[in-house]
């Protein structure tokens, strides 16, 4: 049986779509481990897989001054040397990286063992993980077609991001039901990211009452953000964050406001949900959303409303638009044609895996 090790954490984004490979990677009989941080989000998600997780040391990766940068060398260094003798232990054909800061000391270890590594890149340009681990990597994969210009041609695979399967088969049924909502009005899917938008948040909330009047709410607000005082307004369901349930909710979703990483948006887009997309700013970031919210409103997927643009009064106007011209969206998602990532991606790992 050959194994292989997965990586990647720091958000939801550098984890989910590692999942999606993992089901279809199991039935083919592959051994699958994973290597990630103790403390980061990746822990909890791979161990609800029931997939063996191993944690490492790690470091951030910062562009910007913090005395942490100080320290943080010393873990990565660390990270690497735990990385190295994990992976002569585990013994992988192959490595599969996701990104995060958490997977560069394993995609050292992995060169150090001349274990083949494929990376995935989700946003249109490579974050500063990738952009280091990018040289040791055998192929790169890529989500958009943009993409491509910034890597090695002869590594640079477009294979798009894969999607989980139990996405696109949930039940609007069980979604009503989850939030007591009825069908005589649109639902809307609000979500700020994997640790939730205090920014989304308070333009939603200053708003209920006449976003209310229109459409009933499914609002993921991150964790520590639920509004109390909230709790008991009909047509307005919060949680801090759904999992098993979100496909159900999704199943149910007219319309989508959300950041604009790139796992979340192809979910949507393989879903056909209009979106209106808030991307973190580039105060926030390094940019990656804005320009994956770009790419998507230039293909005719979504609509974009910048950060700093954000208002209770924005947020409706520009809702009220997208529901009106929802069908166009639609139209322009059914025609779209993306291709199978995870079969593209498993065919990837098979052909460079090492016999054994």
């Amino acid at each position: 049986m050959k194994t292989i090790v997965f990586t990647g954490g720091g958000s939801a984004g550098h984890v989910t779509p590692n999942i999606a490979l993992m089901h279809r990677l199991k039935e083919l009989g592959w051994e699958i481990k994973y290597i990630g941080s103790a403390a980061g989000i990746e822990k909890d998600i791979i161990e609800r897989e029931g997939i063996p997780f191993y944690p490492i040391s790690s470091g951030k990766l910062r562009r910007y001054f913090d005395l942490k940068n100080f320290k943080d060398p010393f873990r990565v260094m660390k990270g690497v040397y735990e990385s190295y003798r994990l992976l002569r232990r585990l013994k992988p054909a192959i490595v599969f990286s996701k990104g995060g800061f958490v997977s560069v000391p394993v995609v050292l270890g992995s060169r150090m063992n001349k274990v083949p590594v494929i990376i995935h890149e989700s946003d249109m340009t490579p974050g500063l993980a990738n952009k280091i681990s990018i040289p040791l990597a055998t192929k790169v994969c890529v989500t958009f077609p943009e993409s491509m210009q910034h890597v090695q041609k002869e590594k640079a695979v477009l294979t798009g991001l894969p999607i989980r399967k139990h996405m696109t088969i949930g039940k609007a049924s069980r979604g009503y039901q989850l939030c007591d909502f009825h069908k005589q009005k649109p639902v809307i899917l609000i979500m700020g990211g994997s640790l939730g938008s205090q920014v989304i948040n308070q333009a939603v909330r200053s708003n209920l009452p006449r976003l209310l009047e229109q459409f009933q709410i499914v609002h993921l607000c991150g964790k520590g953000n639920v509004a109390e005082e909230l709790a008991g307004t009909r047509g307005y369901k919060q949680f801090e964050y759904l999992n098993d349930e979100l496909p159900d909710v999704l199943a149910m979703t007219e319309l989508v406001i959300s950041r604009a990483g790139a796992t979340s948006i192809y979910e949507f887009l393989a879903l056909e949900k209009p979106m209106l997309l808030i991307p973190l700013s580039l105060q926030a970031s390094r940019g990656d959303q804005i320009l994956n919210a770009k790419s998507f409103q230039k293909a005719g997927y979504a609509d974009v409303l910048q950060e700093e643009e954000l208002t209770a009064e924005t947020l409706l106007t520009r809702l009220e638009a997208l529901y009106a011209n929802r069908e166009a969206y639609k139209a322009a998602m059914q025609s779209q044609s993306g291709g199978d990532a995870v079969a593209a991606i498993v065919k990837l790992i098979e052909s460079y895996s090492l016999s054994g």
